[in-house]
Protein backbone atom coordinates (compact mmCIF):
# COMPACT_ATOMS: atom_id res chain seq x y z
CA UNK A 1 0.00 0.00 0.00
CA UNK A 2 1.17 3.48 -1.34
CA UNK A 3 2.44 5.96 1.42
CA UNK A 4 -0.62 8.49 0.27
CA UNK A 5 -3.53 5.56 0.83
CA UNK A 6 -5.09 5.19 4.05
CA UNK A 7 -5.65 1.71 5.57
CA UNK A 8 -9.18 2.13 6.16
CA UNK A 9 -11.65 -0.52 7.79
CA UNK A 10 -14.61 -0.32 6.39
CA UNK A 11 -17.72 -1.63 8.59
CA UNK A 12 -19.92 -4.65 7.67
CA UNK A 13 -23.36 -2.89 7.23
CA UNK A 14 -25.79 -5.23 7.36
CA UNK A 15 -28.17 -5.81 4.58
CA UNK A 16 -31.18 -3.53 6.24
CA UNK A 17 -29.11 -0.96 6.28
CA UNK A 18 -27.50 -1.32 2.90
CA UNK A 19 -29.88 1.71 1.29
CA UNK A 20 -29.28 4.01 4.33
CA UNK A 21 -24.74 4.11 3.36
CA UNK A 22 -26.12 4.89 -0.26
CA UNK A 23 -28.41 7.27 -0.07
CA UNK A 24 -26.38 9.69 2.03
CA UNK A 25 -28.52 12.51 2.01
CA UNK A 26 -31.87 12.88 3.81
CA UNK A 27 -34.59 15.86 4.88
CA UNK A 28 -35.20 16.08 8.65
CA UNK A 29 -38.84 18.00 9.28
CA UNK A 30 -39.37 19.68 12.79
CA UNK A 31 -43.35 20.32 12.66
CA UNK A 32 -45.90 20.60 15.24
CA UNK A 33 -47.34 23.64 17.11
CA UNK A 34 -44.43 24.96 18.59
CA UNK A 35 -44.40 26.33 14.79
CA UNK A 36 -47.00 28.90 15.79
CA UNK A 37 -44.15 29.97 18.96
CA UNK A 38 -41.98 31.07 16.06
CA UNK A 39 -38.72 31.20 18.72
CA UNK A 40 -40.82 33.39 21.21
CA UNK A 41 -40.32 34.32 24.53
CA UNK A 42 -37.14 34.28 26.51
CA UNK A 43 -36.18 30.64 25.35
CA UNK A 44 -34.86 29.76 22.41
CA UNK A 45 -35.23 27.08 19.66
CA UNK A 46 -39.22 27.30 19.56
CA UNK A 47 -39.81 23.46 19.44
CA UNK A 48 -38.01 23.40 23.13
CA UNK A 49 -40.19 26.78 24.14
CA UNK A 50 -42.31 25.21 26.25
CA UNK A 51 -39.53 24.00 28.69
CA UNK A 52 -37.23 26.70 28.56
CA UNK A 53 -39.75 29.20 28.96
CA UNK A 54 -41.51 27.43 31.44
CA UNK A 55 -45.01 27.82 29.49
CA UNK A 56 -47.75 26.03 31.49
CA UNK A 57 -50.16 23.88 30.14
CA UNK A 58 -53.29 26.42 30.00
CA UNK A 59 -50.54 29.07 28.09
CA UNK A 60 -49.59 26.44 25.66
CA UNK A 61 -52.99 25.48 25.09
CA UNK A 62 -53.29 28.32 22.52
CA UNK A 63 -51.11 26.95 20.28
CA UNK A 64 -53.14 23.68 19.85
CA UNK A 65 -56.26 25.59 19.63
CA UNK A 66 -55.21 27.48 17.23
CA UNK A 67 -53.32 25.06 15.23
CA UNK A 68 -54.85 25.40 11.09
CA UNK A 69 -51.92 24.57 8.87
CA UNK A 70 -54.22 25.37 5.33
CA UNK A 71 -51.34 25.62 3.18
CA UNK A 72 -50.13 22.00 3.96
CA UNK A 73 -49.29 20.42 0.90
CA UNK A 74 -47.00 17.44 1.46
CA UNK A 75 -46.72 16.83 -2.20
CA UNK A 76 -44.87 20.25 -2.90
CA UNK A 77 -42.20 19.33 0.71
CA UNK A 78 -41.60 16.33 -1.04
CA UNK A 79 -41.25 17.28 -4.49
CA UNK A 80 -38.75 19.76 -2.81
CA UNK A 81 -36.94 17.14 -1.35
CA UNK A 82 -36.57 15.07 -4.28
CA UNK A 83 -35.09 18.30 -6.27
CA UNK A 84 -32.74 18.87 -3.63
CA UNK A 85 -31.38 15.68 -3.97
CA UNK A 86 -32.45 13.81 -0.99
CA UNK A 87 -32.95 10.42 -0.72
CA UNK A 88 -35.13 9.89 2.06
CA UNK A 89 -37.04 12.23 4.90
CA UNK A 90 -37.55 11.90 8.76
CA UNK A 91 -40.41 13.90 10.62
CA UNK A 92 -41.13 14.68 13.61
CA UNK A 93 -44.49 12.52 14.52
CA UNK A 94 -44.53 13.69 18.60
CA UNK A 95 -41.90 16.02 19.67
CA UNK A 96 -41.22 16.29 23.76
CA UNK A 97 -44.29 19.29 23.90
CA UNK A 98 -46.09 15.66 23.70
CA UNK A 99 -48.44 16.60 20.62
CA UNK A 100 -49.38 14.33 17.96
CA UNK A 101 -48.78 14.92 14.32
CA UNK A 102 -51.29 11.39 13.98
CA UNK A 103 -54.21 9.82 14.83
CA UNK A 104 -53.32 7.86 17.46
CA UNK A 105 -55.46 6.65 19.50
CA UNK A 106 -54.03 6.67 23.02
CA UNK A 107 -54.14 10.42 23.58
CA UNK A 108 -56.45 13.30 22.64
CA UNK A 109 -53.26 15.56 22.08
CA UNK A 110 -53.27 15.12 18.60
CA UNK A 111 -53.59 16.99 14.84
CA UNK A 112 -57.09 15.44 14.78
CA UNK A 113 -58.80 17.36 17.47
CA UNK A 114 -57.16 20.82 16.32
CA UNK A 115 -58.42 23.12 13.62
CA UNK A 116 -56.29 20.98 11.22
CA UNK A 117 -58.56 17.99 11.89
CA UNK A 118 -56.98 15.48 10.17
CA UNK A 119 -54.32 13.00 10.59
CA UNK A 120 -50.84 14.95 9.28
CA UNK A 121 -49.00 12.22 9.00
CA UNK A 122 -50.71 9.93 6.54
CA UNK A 123 -50.81 11.70 3.71
CA UNK A 124 -46.49 13.08 4.55
CA UNK A 125 -46.05 9.30 3.94
CA UNK A 126 -48.09 8.93 1.02
CA UNK A 127 -46.71 12.02 -0.77
CA UNK A 128 -42.72 10.98 0.17
CA UNK A 129 -43.71 7.35 -0.90
CA UNK A 130 -45.00 8.55 -4.37
CA UNK A 131 -41.54 10.70 -4.75
CA UNK A 132 -39.29 7.41 -4.39
CA UNK A 133 -38.31 8.66 -1.47
CA UNK A 134 -37.62 6.28 1.89
CA UNK A 135 -40.18 7.47 5.02
CA UNK A 136 -38.82 7.40 8.49
CA UNK A 137 -40.28 8.55 12.21
CA UNK A 138 -38.77 10.89 14.78
CA UNK A 139 -40.17 9.98 17.74
CA UNK A 140 -39.65 11.45 21.29
CA UNK A 141 -39.09 9.69 24.09
CA UNK A 142 -40.03 12.26 26.46
CA UNK A 143 -43.66 14.05 26.56
CA UNK A 144 -44.08 16.76 28.80
CA UNK A 145 -47.68 16.59 28.85
CA UNK A 146 -48.57 13.47 29.46
CA UNK A 147 -49.81 13.08 33.01
CA UNK A 148 -47.78 10.27 34.12
CA UNK A 149 -44.30 11.79 32.38
CA UNK A 150 -42.23 12.07 35.85
CA UNK A 151 -41.23 15.97 36.41
CA UNK A 152 -37.49 16.63 36.42
CA UNK A 153 -35.05 19.14 35.53
CA UNK A 154 -36.22 19.60 31.72
CA UNK A 155 -39.67 19.96 32.82
CA UNK A 156 -41.76 22.88 32.18
CA UNK A 157 -43.71 22.58 35.36
CA UNK A 158 -39.98 22.00 37.49
CA UNK A 159 -39.98 24.97 39.83
CA UNK A 160 -43.56 23.63 40.95
CA UNK A 161 -42.87 22.01 44.26
CA UNK A 162 -45.74 20.68 44.61
CA UNK A 163 -45.95 19.13 41.42
CA UNK A 164 -42.39 17.70 41.40
CA UNK A 165 -44.25 15.50 45.02
CA UNK A 166 -47.25 14.29 42.82
CA UNK A 167 -46.86 10.78 42.27
CA UNK A 168 -46.25 9.60 38.95
CA UNK A 169 -46.15 6.30 37.64
CA UNK A 170 -43.63 5.66 34.68
CA UNK A 171 -44.75 2.32 34.19
CA UNK A 172 -48.53 4.10 32.83
CA UNK A 173 -46.09 5.97 30.55
CA UNK A 174 -43.90 3.09 29.87
CA UNK A 175 -47.53 1.43 28.06
CA UNK A 176 -48.32 4.33 26.48
CA UNK A 177 -44.99 4.72 25.23
CA UNK A 178 -44.68 1.80 23.47
CA UNK A 179 -48.84 1.87 22.47
CA UNK A 180 -47.79 4.98 20.33
CA UNK A 181 -44.57 2.80 18.74
CA UNK A 182 -47.00 0.16 17.70
CA UNK A 183 -49.41 2.49 16.14
CA UNK A 184 -46.81 4.06 14.39
CA UNK A 185 -45.06 0.88 13.28
CA UNK A 186 -48.57 -1.07 12.02
CA UNK A 187 -50.86 1.93 10.44
CA UNK A 188 -48.66 2.79 7.65
CA UNK A 189 -46.75 0.11 6.26
CA UNK A 190 -43.03 -0.15 6.18
CA UNK A 191 -41.30 2.47 7.93
CA UNK A 192 -37.51 2.76 7.09
CA UNK A 193 -36.25 4.77 9.90
CA UNK A 194 -37.09 5.15 13.88
CA UNK A 195 -35.58 7.95 15.14
CA UNK A 196 -35.73 8.23 18.59
CA UNK A 197 -34.97 11.18 20.98
CA UNK A 198 -33.48 11.59 23.11
CA UNK A 199 -32.33 9.80 26.63
CA UNK A 200 -30.17 11.98 29.62
CA UNK A 201 -28.90 9.63 32.18
CA UNK A 202 -26.34 11.88 32.85
CA UNK A 203 -28.86 14.66 34.29
CA UNK A 204 -28.59 15.04 38.08
CA UNK A 205 -30.89 18.07 39.95
CA UNK A 206 -30.31 16.69 43.29
CA UNK A 207 -33.88 16.53 43.30
CA UNK A 208 -34.29 14.75 39.93
CA UNK A 209 -32.31 12.63 37.87
CA UNK A 210 -32.62 12.10 33.78
CA UNK A 211 -33.68 9.12 32.08
CA UNK A 212 -32.19 6.63 30.05
CA UNK A 213 -32.55 2.70 28.58
CA UNK A 214 -33.74 1.92 32.58
CA UNK A 215 -36.32 4.27 32.31
CA UNK A 216 -37.98 3.80 29.06
CA UNK A 217 -37.00 -0.18 29.07
CA UNK A 218 -35.27 -0.10 25.94
CA UNK A 219 -34.77 -3.33 25.72
CA UNK A 220 -38.23 -4.09 25.15
CA UNK A 221 -38.96 -1.02 23.12
CA UNK A 222 -36.43 -2.82 20.51
CA UNK A 223 -37.72 -6.26 20.64
CA UNK A 224 -41.31 -4.73 20.03
CA UNK A 225 -39.80 -3.04 17.28
CA UNK A 226 -37.80 -5.44 15.45
CA UNK A 227 -41.13 -8.03 15.94
CA UNK A 228 -43.16 -5.46 14.27
CA UNK A 229 -40.70 -4.30 11.60
CA UNK A 230 -37.12 -6.12 11.46
CA UNK A 231 -36.11 -3.97 9.14
CA UNK A 232 -36.77 -0.73 10.17
CA UNK A 233 -33.64 1.61 10.95
CA UNK A 234 -32.70 2.52 14.91
CA UNK A 235 -30.58 5.21 15.66
CA UNK A 236 -28.96 5.46 18.81
CA UNK A 237 -30.51 7.25 21.26
CA UNK A 238 -32.65 5.07 23.06
CA UNK A 239 -29.43 4.69 25.41
CA UNK A 240 -28.73 0.79 24.48
CA UNK A 241 -25.87 1.18 22.18
CA UNK A 242 -25.84 -2.53 20.67
CA UNK A 243 -29.50 -1.93 19.27
CA UNK A 244 -28.42 0.88 17.30
CA UNK A 245 -27.94 0.89 13.59
CA UNK A 246 -26.37 4.03 13.50
CA UNK A 247 -25.41 7.12 15.44
CA UNK A 248 -26.87 10.98 14.99
CA UNK A 249 -23.71 13.37 15.64
CA UNK A 250 -26.04 16.30 16.10
CA UNK A 251 -25.26 19.89 14.74
CA UNK A 252 -21.45 19.22 14.78
CA UNK A 253 -19.48 18.58 11.53
CA UNK A 254 -17.57 15.33 12.30
CA UNK A 255 -13.89 15.24 10.14
CA UNK A 256 -13.28 11.93 10.51
CA UNK A 257 -14.75 8.14 10.20
CA UNK A 258 -16.67 8.12 13.54
CA UNK A 259 -15.93 5.10 15.71
CA UNK A 260 -17.60 3.21 18.72
CA UNK A 261 -14.79 1.49 20.74
CA UNK A 262 -12.57 1.87 18.23
CA UNK A 263 -14.59 0.42 15.40
CA UNK A 264 -15.70 2.49 12.60
CA UNK A 265 -19.62 2.46 12.35
CA UNK A 266 -22.74 4.09 10.39
CA UNK A 267 -23.63 7.70 11.08
CA UNK A 268 -25.93 10.34 10.37
CA UNK A 269 -24.93 14.23 11.20
CA UNK A 270 -28.41 15.88 11.66
CA UNK A 271 -27.99 19.47 10.74
CA UNK A 272 -29.77 22.92 10.71
CA UNK A 273 -30.46 25.51 8.04
CA UNK A 274 -30.27 28.46 10.50
CA UNK A 275 -29.27 26.70 14.18
CA UNK A 276 -33.34 25.91 14.44
CA UNK A 277 -35.44 23.02 14.05
CA UNK A 278 -38.48 24.29 14.29
CA UNK A 279 -39.70 27.36 12.23
CA UNK A 280 -38.01 30.38 13.72
CA UNK A 281 -39.35 33.91 11.85
CA UNK A 282 -36.72 36.21 12.75
CA UNK A 283 -33.75 33.74 12.68
CA UNK A 284 -31.85 35.02 9.66
CA UNK A 285 -28.89 33.11 10.52
CA UNK A 286 -29.11 31.20 6.90
CA UNK A 287 -26.19 28.63 6.08
CA UNK A 288 -24.73 28.94 2.58
CA UNK A 289 -25.20 26.62 -0.22
CA UNK A 290 -21.99 26.25 -0.75
CA UNK A 291 -21.20 25.65 2.84
CA UNK A 292 -24.11 22.88 2.98
CA UNK A 293 -23.03 21.41 0.14
CA UNK A 294 -19.30 20.95 1.69
CA UNK A 295 -20.97 19.85 5.06
CA UNK A 296 -22.67 17.16 3.02
CA UNK A 297 -19.35 16.61 1.32
CA UNK A 298 -17.33 16.56 4.10
CA UNK A 299 -19.76 13.52 5.90
CA UNK A 300 -19.52 11.33 2.93
CA UNK A 301 -16.14 11.24 2.67
CA UNK A 302 -15.95 10.02 6.46
CA UNK A 303 -18.23 7.69 5.76
CA UNK A 304 -21.45 8.94 6.83
CA UNK A 305 -24.65 10.68 6.29
CA UNK A 306 -26.44 14.20 6.17
CA UNK A 307 -29.79 14.70 7.27
CA UNK A 308 -30.88 18.49 6.42
CA UNK A 309 -33.59 19.81 8.58
CA UNK A 310 -36.30 22.14 7.36
CA UNK A 311 -38.54 23.84 10.25
CA UNK A 312 -42.17 24.02 8.05
CA UNK A 313 -44.51 27.66 9.38
CA UNK A 314 -48.12 26.71 11.30
CA UNK A 315 -49.56 27.26 7.84
CA UNK A 316 -47.71 24.41 6.43
CA UNK A 317 -45.10 25.58 4.04
CA UNK A 318 -41.43 25.14 4.17
CA UNK A 319 -40.21 28.94 4.63
CA UNK A 320 -39.22 31.04 1.07
CA UNK A 321 -35.17 31.31 2.42
CA UNK A 322 -35.00 27.60 2.88
CA UNK A 323 -36.91 26.49 -0.64
CA UNK A 324 -33.98 28.83 -2.26
CA UNK A 325 -31.13 27.32 -0.44
CA UNK A 326 -32.85 24.01 -1.39
CA UNK A 327 -33.07 24.64 -5.23
CA UNK A 328 -29.37 25.71 -5.27
CA UNK A 329 -28.26 22.76 -3.43
CA UNK A 330 -30.62 20.20 -5.76
CA UNK A 331 -29.05 21.94 -8.71
CA UNK A 332 -25.54 21.21 -7.77
CA UNK A 333 -26.84 17.80 -6.62
CA UNK A 334 -28.27 17.41 -10.20
CA UNK A 335 -24.49 16.98 -11.57
CA UNK A 336 -22.72 16.10 -8.89
CA UNK A 337 -25.17 13.27 -7.42
CA UNK A 338 -22.90 10.56 -8.33
CA UNK A 339 -20.02 11.66 -6.32
CA UNK A 340 -21.95 10.98 -3.17
CA UNK A 341 -25.00 8.56 -3.93
CA UNK A 342 -22.68 5.06 -2.99
CA UNK A 343 -19.37 6.78 -2.22
CA UNK A 344 -17.70 6.69 0.54
CA UNK A 345 -14.44 7.26 2.02
CA UNK A 346 -11.37 6.84 -0.23
CA UNK A 347 -8.47 4.94 0.97
CA UNK A 348 -6.15 7.77 -1.33
CA UNK A 349 -4.98 10.79 0.41
CA UNK A 350 -6.71 14.12 -1.37
CA UNK A 351 -4.41 17.19 -1.86
CA UNK A 352 -5.08 19.78 0.41
CA UNK A 353 -7.74 21.72 0.68
CA UNK A 354 -9.70 19.30 -1.32
CA UNK A 355 -12.07 16.12 -0.36
CA UNK A 356 -12.23 12.38 -2.00
CA UNK A 357 -15.29 10.13 -2.39
CA UNK A 358 -14.75 7.01 -4.24
CA UNK A 359 -17.07 3.84 -5.60
CA UNK A 360 -15.52 1.15 -6.77
CA UNK A 361 -13.51 2.44 -9.75
CA UNK A 362 -14.60 6.34 -9.65
CA UNK A 363 -12.70 8.57 -7.42
CA UNK A 364 -14.53 11.78 -6.90
CA UNK A 365 -12.30 14.96 -6.15
CA UNK A 366 -14.53 17.66 -4.27
CA UNK A 367 -12.07 21.46 -4.96
CA UNK A 368 -12.90 23.03 -1.86
CA UNK A 369 -10.42 25.81 -3.41
CA UNK A 370 -9.25 26.58 -6.60
CA UNK A 371 -5.65 25.45 -7.79
CA UNK A 372 -3.21 27.59 -10.45
CA UNK A 373 -3.02 25.87 -13.67
CA UNK A 374 -2.83 22.39 -12.28
CA UNK A 375 -2.92 19.80 -8.65
CA UNK A 376 -0.67 17.17 -7.75
CA UNK A 377 -2.73 13.79 -6.77
CA UNK A 378 -0.51 11.51 -4.37
CA UNK A 379 -0.57 7.86 -5.26
CA UNK A 380 -2.15 8.29 -8.82
CA UNK A 381 0.44 7.79 -11.00
CA UNK A 382 -0.62 5.04 -13.67
CA UNK A 383 -3.62 4.81 -12.02
CA UNK A 384 -5.81 6.78 -13.19
CA UNK A 385 -7.34 6.76 -17.23
CA UNK A 386 -9.65 9.19 -17.82
CA UNK A 387 -10.46 12.44 -16.13
CA UNK A 388 -13.40 14.67 -16.43
CA UNK A 389 -15.77 17.48 -14.90
CA UNK A 390 -18.81 16.52 -13.47
CA UNK A 391 -20.65 19.19 -14.79
CA UNK A 392 -20.09 19.09 -18.32
CA UNK A 393 -18.50 15.56 -18.89
CA UNK A 394 -15.43 18.25 -19.98
CA UNK A 395 -12.29 16.32 -20.40
CA UNK A 396 -9.03 17.11 -18.52
CA UNK A 397 -5.47 16.36 -19.49
CA UNK A 398 -3.12 14.76 -16.90
CA UNK A 399 0.04 13.16 -16.78
CA UNK A 400 1.61 10.55 -14.00
CA UNK A 401 4.86 12.28 -12.44
CA UNK A 402 5.40 16.16 -11.12
CA UNK A 403 4.77 18.20 -13.85
CA UNK A 404 8.83 19.54 -15.44
CA UNK A 405 9.86 23.09 -15.23
CA UNK A 406 11.63 24.61 -12.43
CA UNK A 407 8.84 27.21 -12.03
CA UNK A 408 6.81 24.76 -11.29
CA UNK A 409 8.04 21.52 -9.73
CA UNK A 410 7.36 21.03 -5.76
CA UNK A 411 10.61 19.31 -4.27
CA UNK A 412 8.40 17.86 -1.55
CA UNK A 413 6.33 15.44 -3.87
CA UNK A 414 7.09 11.37 -3.96
CA UNK A 415 7.39 10.01 -7.35
CA UNK A 416 3.79 8.37 -7.15
CA UNK A 417 1.88 11.79 -8.13
CA UNK A 418 -0.10 12.46 -10.83
CA UNK A 419 -0.05 15.98 -12.00
CA UNK A 420 -3.88 17.18 -13.47
CA UNK A 421 -4.17 20.41 -15.44
CA UNK A 422 -7.01 22.40 -15.16
CA UNK A 423 -8.23 25.71 -16.72
CA UNK A 424 -7.86 29.40 -14.79
CA UNK A 425 -11.19 29.69 -14.62
CA UNK A 426 -12.82 27.20 -12.36
CA UNK A 427 -16.85 25.72 -13.58
CA UNK A 428 -19.50 27.83 -13.03
CA UNK A 429 -21.09 25.66 -10.35
CA UNK A 430 -20.95 25.66 -6.49
CA UNK A 431 -18.34 23.91 -6.14
CA UNK A 432 -16.19 21.93 -8.90
CA UNK A 433 -15.75 18.13 -8.69
CA UNK A 434 -13.49 16.03 -10.76
CA UNK A 435 -14.36 12.43 -11.61
CA UNK A 436 -11.36 10.02 -11.97
CA UNK A 437 -11.69 6.60 -13.49
CA UNK A 438 -9.27 4.56 -12.22
CA UNK A 439 -7.48 1.92 -14.13
CA UNK A 440 -8.26 -0.77 -11.65
CA UNK A 441 -11.09 -0.13 -8.50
Amino acid sequence: MSDNQTDIEFPVVPERAQWFVHDRFGMFIHWGIYSAIARYGRGGLAEWSKSLDQISEEHYQQYFDTFEPDLYDPREWARMAKAAGMKYAVITTKHHDGFCLWDTQLTDYKAPNTPAGRDLIRPWVEAFRAEGLRVGFYYSLIDWHHPHFPVDGLHPRREDTALREEKRDMAIYREYLSGQVRELLTNYGPIDVLWFDFSYPGMDWGWARGKGHEDWQSEQIVELVRELMPDVLLNNRLDLPEAADFITPEQVQPRSWLTVNGKRVTWEACQTLNGSWGYDRDNTNWKSPDLLIRMLIESVSNGGNMLLNVGPTARGEIDVHARAILQEVGEWMKHHGKAIYGTTASRFTPPPDSRYTQRGDRLYLHLFSWPMGHIFLPGLANKVKYARFMNDNSALHFESGVRAGSHTTPTDLAEDVLTLELPAQRPDVILPVVELILQDA
